[in-house]
């Protein structure tokens, strides 16, 4: 978006002003990879899928235009309620846990210690690494009957053999874990936000009596607000779009009994695996909705709570 706005100021001030066009030519040149890419690779391919949305195409015949068919079929579509649900409980439970974990860790990092520079790659590591099949493949095994997961609950002398990827009731719950575990790069982001907080402010507040605690809370937070609200915003977009960890564990299917059908599983399921590329488009620009209106109502709800330096 800063990309495009930048073009747009270029465009309304060239021309007007004399002595800037060996400035504005050298950036629309710079600025034209982009430019082409966003129109060929983004603009048009949305286009055609929301005409896409509108028809019946399975992909070897031509689109047949059925308006809003597809929509009001979804409406009626049990598994893809429930993929709803799946998702949004996904989303609701994983993504706060997630940003805890990475201003936790981040706070502790802040405040120093030795091999510092390791630490930090360490954690991030992680979220360079979760979304890829070798990291779910791995999370299905440490999550099975004889996985990891219970070796480590026999230690503590519970004897455990379930597993808990091929049970409904927790498997959504182990993928949960997985993002959790992904928490790199909003800790680092947070990491670097903390940088930015003045230390004279805690030692005005330490000096007044204030604890830790109360520094955290009357100011780390507040001054940390704007980067709490871009990662909480940011983690909300990529959580609904989590799509090889269900897919891998579930081997395709959703399973075990829907509980990992994510939305973007189901809507893959339907475009390439029933040929219902309408309907997949359908539901893809529904997710585009969803997405848009949890992005402006975090943006208007935003004002209450985040503190900006102005």
């Amino acid at each position: 978006m800063s990309y495009a706005a930048e073009f747009a100021t270029l465009v309304k001030t060239s021309g007007k002003t004399k002595d800037r066009p060996k400035d504005t030519k050298p950036a629309l040149g710079f600025l034209a990879p982009w430019i082409v890419g966003a129109f060929f690779l983004t603009f048009i391919p949305m286009i055609v899928s929301l005409y896409l949305s509108l028809t019946k195409y399975n992909m070897l015949t031509s689109p047949k235009f059925v308006g809003l068919q597809n929509y009001a079929t979804l409406a009626q579509d049990q598994r893809y309620l429930h993929s709803l649900v799946v998702t949004f409980s996904y989303v609701i439970i994983s993504v706060p846990l997630q940003l805890i974990a990475a201003l936790a860790l981040a706070v502790v990092l802040d405040h120093g210690m030795r091999g510092l520079t390791f630490y930090r790659s360490a954690f991030y590591l992680p979220s360079m690494l979760g979304s890829s099949v070798a990291i779910a493949v791995l999370w299905k095994m440490v999550f099975g009957s004889d996985g990891l997961f219970n070796q480590a609950l026999g230690l503590l002398g519970m004897d455990v053999t379930q597993s808990w990827i091929a049970n409904p009731d927790t498997a959504n719950y182990t993928l949960m874990a997985l993002h959790v575990w992904q928490f790199g790069s909003p800790m680092v982001i947070f990491l670097a936000g903390l940088r930015q907080i003045p230390k004279e402010l805690y030692e005005a507040a330490s000096v007044d009596g204030a604890g830790k605690w109360r520094q955290f809370l009357s100011i780390t937070l507040p001054m940390l607000s704007p980067i709490i609200f871009f990662n909480l915003v940011m983690s909300i977009i990529n959580s609904f779009q989590t799509f090889t960890q269900a897919f891998v564990v579930s081997g395709g299917t959703g399973g075990p009994n829907d509980s990992t059908l994510f939305y973007t599983l189901y809507l893959y399921m339907q475009g390439f695996g029933s040929m219902k590329m309408g309907y997949a488009a359908a539901m893809a620009w529904i997710l585009v909705v969803i997405v848009a209106v949890l992005t402006v109502i975090n943006f208007a709800v935003s004002k209450y709570w985040v503190h900006y330096d102005d």
